[in-house]
């Protein structure tokens, strides 16, 4: 039977006479997915807005696929990682697609810092600075070999340079350069293949940054591909917000300012060799950026702007820069007609002048001005309170069907924080809630610990860790171990160092991959990690076994940006803590609970340490929000749990 027979299109296609349980090995039957696509097809049909809810193991990518598919439309799929973007693209679609049997064009996009620009490269290869490192030299002979065999450009095809190497800030795209190259010369470029790709596709897959970037103009130039969609699904949307927050926010940072600086420098080289004056311009902006971060302090900071904006020493700095940056802009305005690179530098230094004179200007009462400072770089930003606004505004430019879609949206069975984050709250919006098919109530065991100190006791991590490491021994090692704060993470990997029997990883040790194919090839490890460890880490099987969270994950209210939008929430008549701070506490919890079971088979232990669980009233609303477990309070019931696990 082909699937054009069915009626109910997306469910039945997914149901038991379907053809993905007849031509998929291991495919598993779940109405939930079933009742996700059906959601999400009506959706498609009707230009609708839908928030879907889909517990882990529903398979929401099959629930929106199909239906993508199958509904005719130009389809934008977002995701949360450029790696969800590839698997999404090289695996996910070409499965589908042969199943369906359908004749479905599909494209990947990316930023264009993703991808080579084979004109930059030519520069740095004969760039006089650059080659006098051996090793970049190395790697630059390695991305030119690849050059010349690549069909995508993508830079993530070269595994033998870093994808954090500083080599590839010199050979990959950027809007100011490439913006330049005349029309014959686009033929050889992999943002104009990737571009075009995209606008001729029937599925684009992107990932939000890029999305995000796109929506707010913001240096990708890939305005023509968006507009043109019938429809969005935005995948791990839980994410959407705080993405929208940051590319809608304007920054200003030191690392910009030195990238100009060496920049312009080798363009003077290349392109204007009798104006030396250039390069001593360039000089004593960088000088006057040094300053700039001493008159700062030099502790390690993030506060709100107006801490410092009115000390004589930033304001001197701040002179100091915006006249650094106005003697090099004359240079490059008199150079810029010698060369592309030069015409570039000048665009930049325009830019990064206004940027800087946000923070000269009267506050917008509707943005948070704040600054962060690193050992010697800092950054300056402006942040709206929400935004719901500027979302909304995106929204209706694009007429469309939009689907929200990820693990974790709803807060005790609703959707109103995330609804009111993105100004959908007085919508006339679908929903669909649906509950994970894996058994939590018979696999999984909710530990928590008695007799632990309030979170702010000075012992509280030791204290943690010294009701952990029984479980952690229970558990033969398998143990993701999640932290709020790095301070509390690297605290326990010197206390466990010689405690633990197992393998001991710790973030920033390796590669996050390199750690997770570490942790699942040594079998018994136990794993430390903070926020990027909560989301977006699949372990299936024994391998991940016990989940430790040490503390409930609030965001911190000494945060800029989290203390200006509890401030504005209060003076709304709002309850911050209710209405913000709790709803974004849940969220993070159930990510990092997400990580336990993966699969039908999967048993293990969620330990949460923080007390408040069971001190406080809002304890329940967690509870609520998580998957039906079993609770205890007795180590021997953990040790019972992992001894019964032995002998299934």
């Amino acid at each position: 039977m082909s699937f054009l027979d069915f009626t109910d299109r997306a469910a039945e296609i997914l149901g038991p006479e379907g053809p993905f349980a007849d031509v998929l090995p291991g495919f598993t039957v779940r109405e939930q997915q079933r009742e996700l696509a059906d959601a999400i097809e009506v959706a498609l049909a009707n230009d609708r807005v839908l928030i879907g809810e889909a517990g882990t193991g529903v398979g929401k990518t099959f629930a929106y696929l199909v239906p993508a598919m199958l509904s005719g439309l130009r389809v934008i799929v977002s995701t949360g990682t450029r790696h969800l973007q590839d698997q999404l693209f090289s695996k996910d679609i070409p499965r589908v697609r042969e199943i369906l049997g359908v004749d479905v064009l599909p494209a990947i996009l990316k930023g264009r810092a993703n991808y080579l620009c084979k004109h930059r490269l030519a520069q740095a290869r004969g760039n006089a600075l650059l080659i006098q490192d051996p090793e970049t030299l190395r790697q630059l002979e390695v991305i030119h070999k690849w050059s010349l065999q690549t069909r995508s450009g993508d830079v993530a095809e070269v595994k033998e340079v870093p994808e954090d190497a500083p080599v590839w800030a010199h050979v990959t795209s950027t809007p100011d350069f490439c913006s330049a190259h005349e029309h014959h010369e686009l033929e050889d470029c992999f943002v104009h293949h990737a571009r075009r790709a995209a606008q001729e596709a029937d599925i684009v897959v992107i990932n939000h940054h890029l999305f995000f970037a796109d929506l707010a103009l913001k240096d990708e130039g890939y305005g023509e591909v968006l507009p043109s969609a019938n429809a969005f699904i935005l995948d791990e949307a839980h994410q959407i917000p705080e993405v929208a927050s940051q590319f809608f926010s304007q920054r200003f940072s030191s690392r910009q300012l030195e990238e100009l600086v060496r920049d312009a420098q080798s363009a003077q080289l290349a392109e204007a060799p009798d104006m030396a004056e250039i390069r001593e311009a360039a000089r004593q902006l960088e000088q006057a950026s040094r300053d700039m971060r001493l008159a700062m302090g030099r502790s390690v900071r993030r506060e709100p702007w107006s801490s410092i904006e009115h000390s004589a020493p930033v304001q001197k700095g701040l002179g100091a820069l915006d006249k650094a940056y106005k003697s090099l802009l004359v240079l490059l305005e008199v150079a810029s007609v010698r060369g592309k690179s030069l015409e570039s530098c000048l665009r930049r230094c325009e830019a990064q002048i206004g940027l800087l004179s946000l923070f000269s200007l009267e506050v917008d009462q509707e943005k948070v001005y704040w600054f962060e400072t690193y050992r010697t770089q800092f950054s300056l930003y402006v942040t709206p309170l929400t935004v719901a606004d500027s979302f909304q505004r995106s929204m209706s430019a694009h007429k469309a069907a939009w689907v929200f879609t990820s693990a974790t949206l709803s807060v005790d069975g609703s959707f109103a924080h995330f609804r009111e984050s993105l100004g959908l709250e007085n919508q006339n919006v679908d929903e669909c809630r649906l509950d994970s098919p894996f058994d939590y109530t018979n696999n999984a065991l909710i530990y928590l610990p008695p007799r632990l100190p309030d979170p702010r006791d000075p012992h509280y991590t030791v204290e943690v860790l010294e009701a952990a490491l029984p479980v952690m021994n229970a558990a033969e090692g398998r143990s993701f171990l999640l932290f709020t704060s790095y301070r509390a993470m690297n605290e326990a990997a010197d206390w466990l160092v010689d405690r633990c029997a197992f393998p001991l990883l710790v973030q920033g040790d390796m590669p996050k991959q390199e750690l997770m194919t570490e942790f699942v090839t040594l079998g018994n490890a136990v794993l430390l990690g903070t926020a990027s460890f909560w989301e977006g880490v699949d372990v299936r099987g024994e391998a991940l076994s016990c989940v430790v969270i040490d503390k409930l994950p609030f965001a911190s209210p000494g945060d800029p940006v989290i203390q200006a939008r509890i401030e504005a929430l209060r003076k709304r008549g709002g309850n911050p803590f209710m209405d913000y701070q709790l709803p974004q506490a849940a969220i993070m919890l159930k990510q990092g609970v997400g990580r336990l079971i993966r699969d039908m088979q999967d048993r293990g232990v969620l330990m949460l340490c923080d007390p408040r669980l069971r001190t406080k009233s809002y304890g329940r609303i967690f509870f609520r929000s998580l998957p039906p477990m079993r609770q205890t309070v007795e180590q021997r019931d953990v040790e019972q749990f992992f001894s019964q696990g032995k002998h299934a």
